[in-house]
């Protein structure tokens, strides 16, 4: 089982818009770029919302319906170890194998010794195709490498293994996700992590760096977009070398977490993959859920009641709700407007607040990361909020769609 060139997560916290992400899909695809889409909800959104797995399925296998899609899609269990993986094996086909926190731990020393003996022909300049510079590379630093990320590495193999053993024959789409740290791997070392992944077997399709700057919740990138441009665009060479250098899957591609509304960002990816031909993952999740409100405040009447309703709450449980995002939400509480002038607000200001425009003089990126991380308020309502999404569906859907086509895939793969 291959996962196309071009594929983006769809993430969708309540499952209710299948069809609205899906039709976005297929509107893109209908200008001649295949795009392959990707349910994707972690183990945590489905305990917020009491979900399981199997409802992110029926999602995706009703929206295919539906629509009449004939072409590959893709259930992820996203984020996933050997603690949480049960529950996602029969129901999934993509496998986000999240070893960040294994990064930094020690791996045996007679293994850190094979490490080096295998990578013993590269100390010296390493020269990679494409890139201008030339890299030393130490035992020393390939020490280092192999302390930090070895055990990682393996953690990534034992959780493989362990889907293969569920799944025998049946044949899945693996990602290993290294995003969720706190530094950045350099292209050296992405040429190392390579290198062990391919030895310890693990057909790797789409791997998730951790890149330098802030990918925050829902809202624009935070850092320098020339050193961006620069450690993406080497970061690509390197995977198109390692195919050849390490026998790795021919389709392994990046895959870019957190990606949704990373505007910024997107001339420079597209420029990218367009340059060294090669293919992207990008995943987005909190958008699906933001377009929602901004579909509801816009039908009005009970809509934007619900709208207001949520903002209230979510401001009122601002630290409750923030402490588990807290290393990818920046937002400043005095920027916050009170519930009583929300309770103010018209469908329209409250679209304009929420929606990510920047050129809109309303627009508020700290009431945006607060809603992103919001959303267990709506989930406490239940069948409220599912009966409100259902009772406005065009509204909500129009919304969600424009947004994944306009803001996503068109400047991330067609313009």
């Amino acid at each position: 089982m291959k996962i196309g060139k071009y594929s983006i997560g769809i993430g969708d916290r309540f499952g209710q818009q299948g069809e609205a992400q899906l039709s976005a899909v297929i509107k893109a695809n209908q200008t001649g770029v295949n795009i392959t889409p990707v349910w994707n909800k972690s183990f945590r959104e489905h305990s917020i919302i009491h979900t399981g797995p199997e409802d992110t399925r029926a999602e995706a296998d009703a929206a295919v319906q539906a629509l009449d899609w004939a072409h590959p899609y893709f259930v992820d269990a996203d984020h996933v170890g050997l603690k949480i993986i049960a529950p996602f094996i029969a129901v999934s086909d993509f496998f986000t194998l999240d070893v960040a926190d294994y990064i930094g731990e020690k791996a045996d020393e007679t293994d850190i010794q094979h490490f080096l003996q295998q990578n013993h022909p590269y100390i010296g300049k390493l020269s990679i195709p494409t890139i201008d510079e030339k890299f030393d590379i130490t035992e020393e630093l390939i020490r280092h490498i192999g302390e930090t990320y070895l055990y990682a590495i393996q953690e990534a193999k034992r959780i493989y293994q362990h889907i293969v053993d569920k799944k025998g024959a049946e044949p899945f789409v693996t990602e290993i996700s290294m995003d969720e740290t706190d530094e950045p791997q350099t292209p050296v070392e992405m040429f190392f992590i390579l290198a062990a992944i391919a030895r310890e077997g693990i057909p790797v399709q789409t791997i998730a760096p951790k890149f330098t700057g802030r990918f925050n919740k829902g809202v624009d990138y935070v850092g320098d977009l020339d050193q961006f441009s620069r450690e993406f665009e080497q970061d690509l060479a390197v995977i198109q070398f390692a195919i050849q250098e390490f026998s790795l899957p021919d389709n392994l591609k990046l895959s870019v977490h957190s990606g949704s509304d990373k505007f910024s960002l997107y001339g420079p990816i597209h420029h990218a993959i367009q340059k060294y031909d090669a293919g992207l993952h990008i995943k987005t999740a909190g958008t699906t859920w933001l377009e929602e409100l901004i579909g509801l405040a816009l039908a009005g009447g009970e809509g934007l009641v619900i709208a207001k309703e949520v903002y209230r709450k979510a401001y009122e449980r601002f630290d409750e709700l923030a402490e588990p995002y807290a290393s990818v939400i920046d937002i400043e509480p005095s920027a916050l407007p009170s519930p009583k002038v929300v309770d103010g607000w018209s469908g329209n200001k409250y679209a304009d607040v929420l929606r990510h425009d920047s050129a809109n003089e309303n627009y508020n990126m700290n009431v945006r990361q607060l809603l992103h991380v919001g959303y267990k308020v709506a989930a406490e309502m239940g069948s409220r909020y599912l009966d409100a999404l259902k009772t406005y569906k065009d509204s909500v859907a129009e919304n969600v769609s424009q947004n994944i086509y306009e803001r996503h895939l068109k400047p991330i793969f067609l313009v």
